[in-house]
Protein backbone atom coordinates (compact mmCIF):
# COMPACT_ATOMS: atom_id res chain seq x y z
CA UNK A 1 0.00 0.00 0.00
CA UNK A 2 1.66 3.69 -1.26
CA UNK A 3 0.77 5.86 1.16
CA UNK A 4 1.80 9.87 2.30
CA UNK A 5 3.73 10.39 5.08
CA UNK A 6 3.38 14.25 6.59
CA UNK A 7 5.91 15.53 9.16
CA UNK A 8 4.57 18.41 10.83
CA UNK A 9 5.81 21.22 12.93
CA UNK A 10 3.46 21.88 16.05
CA UNK A 11 1.34 24.02 14.65
CA UNK A 12 0.78 21.79 12.33
CA UNK A 13 2.26 23.27 8.62
CA UNK A 14 3.72 20.56 6.76
CA UNK A 15 7.80 20.07 7.14
CA UNK A 16 8.18 17.36 4.67
CA UNK A 17 5.89 15.22 2.84
CA UNK A 18 6.69 12.11 0.35
CA UNK A 19 5.75 8.47 -0.58
CA UNK A 20 6.26 5.07 0.91
CA UNK A 21 5.15 1.90 0.72
CA UNK A 22 3.57 0.04 4.00
CA UNK A 23 5.35 -3.42 4.13
CA UNK A 24 4.75 -4.24 7.77
CA UNK A 25 2.43 -4.01 10.32
CA UNK A 26 2.49 -5.65 14.05
CA UNK A 27 0.66 -4.19 16.57
CA UNK A 28 1.55 -0.47 17.12
CA UNK A 29 3.90 -0.41 14.71
CA UNK A 30 4.19 0.14 10.87
CA UNK A 31 6.91 -0.37 8.75
CA UNK A 32 7.25 1.46 5.30
CA UNK A 33 9.87 1.34 2.43
CA UNK A 34 10.92 4.33 0.36
CA UNK A 35 13.74 5.30 -2.21
CA UNK A 36 15.45 8.78 -2.51
CA UNK A 37 14.91 9.67 -6.30
CA UNK A 38 17.83 12.03 -6.26
CA UNK A 39 20.93 13.16 -3.88
CA UNK A 40 20.26 14.74 -0.86
CA UNK A 41 23.16 16.97 1.54
CA UNK A 42 22.23 16.53 4.90
CA UNK A 43 23.93 18.71 7.38
CA UNK A 44 24.52 16.61 9.80
CA UNK A 45 24.67 13.21 7.88
CA UNK A 46 26.53 14.35 4.18
CA UNK A 47 25.31 13.03 0.85
CA UNK A 48 22.91 10.97 1.29
CA UNK A 49 22.80 9.78 -2.61
CA UNK A 50 19.94 8.57 -5.25
CA UNK A 51 19.05 5.08 -4.83
CA UNK A 52 19.04 5.34 -0.73
CA UNK A 53 16.94 2.83 0.65
CA UNK A 54 14.77 3.87 4.12
CA UNK A 55 13.06 1.78 6.28
CA UNK A 56 10.96 3.69 8.36
CA UNK A 57 9.50 2.56 11.63
CA UNK A 58 6.63 4.28 13.44
CA UNK A 59 4.79 3.29 16.31
CA UNK A 60 1.31 4.45 16.76
CA UNK A 61 1.73 5.06 20.49
CA UNK A 62 5.27 5.88 20.70
CA UNK A 63 7.54 9.47 20.79
CA UNK A 64 9.76 8.71 18.15
CA UNK A 65 10.31 6.79 14.73
CA UNK A 66 13.22 5.32 13.57
CA UNK A 67 14.69 5.33 9.46
CA UNK A 68 16.73 2.93 8.63
CA UNK A 69 19.19 4.21 5.70
CA UNK A 70 21.26 1.27 3.35
CA UNK A 71 23.11 3.08 0.69
CA UNK A 72 22.23 1.55 -2.99
CA UNK A 73 24.63 -1.47 -2.85
CA UNK A 74 22.54 -2.65 0.63
CA UNK A 75 25.13 -1.61 2.70
CA UNK A 76 23.96 -0.22 6.51
CA UNK A 77 24.41 4.04 5.92
CA UNK A 78 23.25 5.05 9.57
CA UNK A 79 19.95 4.95 11.49
CA UNK A 80 18.07 8.74 12.10
CA UNK A 81 16.02 8.61 14.63
CA UNK A 82 13.52 11.58 15.30
CA UNK A 83 11.68 12.51 18.13
CA UNK A 84 7.69 12.98 17.89
CA UNK A 85 4.53 12.88 19.17
CA UNK A 86 3.00 9.29 18.49
CA UNK A 87 1.54 10.03 14.65
CA UNK A 88 -1.56 9.06 13.23
CA UNK A 89 -2.30 7.07 10.37
CA UNK A 90 -5.54 7.40 8.44
CA UNK A 91 -7.25 7.26 4.93
CA UNK A 92 -3.27 6.23 3.54
CA UNK A 93 -1.34 9.18 4.99
CA UNK A 94 0.81 8.90 7.89
CA UNK A 95 1.22 12.26 10.38
CA UNK A 96 3.48 12.67 12.68
CA UNK A 97 4.57 16.15 14.86
CA UNK A 98 7.93 16.50 14.34
CA UNK A 99 9.62 17.79 17.97
CA UNK A 100 12.74 18.59 16.41
CA UNK A 101 15.05 16.23 18.55
CA UNK A 102 17.32 14.14 16.43
CA UNK A 103 19.28 10.51 16.97
CA UNK A 104 21.80 10.02 14.58
CA UNK A 105 23.24 6.38 14.61
CA UNK A 106 26.50 5.25 13.14
CA UNK A 107 26.81 1.57 11.75
CA UNK A 108 29.44 0.91 14.19
CA UNK A 109 26.85 1.63 16.98
CA UNK A 110 28.05 4.93 18.14
CA UNK A 111 25.06 7.80 18.30
CA UNK A 112 24.86 11.24 18.65
CA UNK A 113 21.70 13.53 19.80
CA UNK A 114 20.96 16.32 17.54
CA UNK A 115 18.80 19.64 17.84
CA UNK A 116 18.64 20.00 21.52
CA UNK A 117 18.90 23.49 20.95
CA UNK A 118 16.31 23.30 18.48
CA UNK A 119 13.85 21.90 20.93
CA UNK A 120 14.40 24.10 23.46
CA UNK A 121 13.81 27.42 21.01
CA UNK A 122 10.58 25.76 19.65
CA UNK A 123 9.57 25.39 23.10
CA UNK A 124 9.20 28.80 23.45
CA UNK A 125 8.32 29.82 20.23
CA UNK A 126 5.17 27.14 19.51
CA UNK A 127 4.67 27.58 23.81
CA UNK A 128 4.75 23.41 24.00
CA UNK A 129 2.80 22.15 27.34
CA UNK A 130 4.67 20.27 29.89
CA UNK A 131 3.11 17.07 28.64
CA UNK A 132 5.11 17.48 24.99
CA UNK A 133 8.12 18.62 26.53
CA UNK A 134 7.77 15.32 29.06
CA UNK A 135 6.64 13.33 26.47
CA UNK A 136 10.03 14.05 23.94
CA UNK A 137 12.40 13.76 26.47
CA UNK A 138 10.78 10.52 28.10
CA UNK A 139 10.78 9.39 23.92
CA UNK A 140 14.35 10.55 23.80
CA UNK A 141 14.95 8.40 26.13
CA UNK A 142 13.30 5.23 25.12
CA UNK A 143 14.60 5.53 22.03
CA UNK A 144 18.48 5.26 23.46
CA UNK A 145 17.37 2.90 25.34
CA UNK A 146 15.70 1.02 21.99
CA UNK A 147 19.31 1.43 20.66
CA UNK A 148 21.33 0.08 23.35
CA UNK A 149 19.35 -2.54 23.98
CA UNK A 150 19.67 -3.93 19.86
CA UNK A 151 16.12 -4.93 19.19
CA UNK A 152 13.88 -3.78 16.40
CA UNK A 153 14.86 -1.78 14.30
CA UNK A 154 18.53 -1.99 15.40
CA UNK A 155 18.57 -5.88 15.17
CA UNK A 156 20.87 -5.94 11.80
CA UNK A 157 21.69 -9.19 11.66
CA UNK A 158 18.02 -10.13 11.80
CA UNK A 159 17.03 -7.29 9.23
CA UNK A 160 20.02 -8.60 6.87
CA UNK A 161 18.48 -12.10 6.91
CA UNK A 162 15.09 -10.91 6.06
CA UNK A 163 16.44 -8.67 3.55
CA UNK A 164 18.49 -11.46 1.34
CA UNK A 165 15.15 -13.98 2.24
CA UNK A 166 13.26 -11.01 -0.04
CA UNK A 167 15.90 -10.74 -2.58
CA UNK A 168 15.78 -14.39 -3.26
CA UNK A 169 12.03 -14.98 -3.15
Amino acid sequence: MNVTINSRKYDQSIRRSWRADLIESVGSMLVFVGEFGDDVEHADLGLIPCGTVSYEYYWLDRWYNVFRFLLPDGALRNYYCNVNMPPVFENGVLDYVDLDIDVVVWPDGTHKTLDLDEFEKNTAVFNYPDGIRIGALDGLAELIALKNSGKVPFDADIFAIKEAISRVT
